[in-house]
């Protein structure tokens, strides 16, 4: 499975790195929406695990290109 994480707080993103990690599960990591965006469309994921409260692009702008 891979995961793709948008989030752009340090401790949040760690923390869910970290216990994805345990799991055996591969995270990408991105910090803002719109890094996030390009990421998803260059590589596709299986799921997405995506923040609000983004900066460039907020996450219901991410949600709405990526549907």
């Amino acid at each position: 499975m891979r995961v793709l994480l948008i989030e752009d707080e340090p401790k949040i993103a760690e923390f869910v790195v970290a216990g994805l990690g345990r799991m055996d599960i591969g995270v990408t990591h991105c910090e803002d929406g719109e890094s996030g965006l390009q990421a998803f469309v260059a590589n596709g994921f299986d799921v997405v695990v995506l923040d609000v409260m983004l900066p460039r692009i907020n996450g219901f702008e991410v949600l709405q290109k990526i549907r």
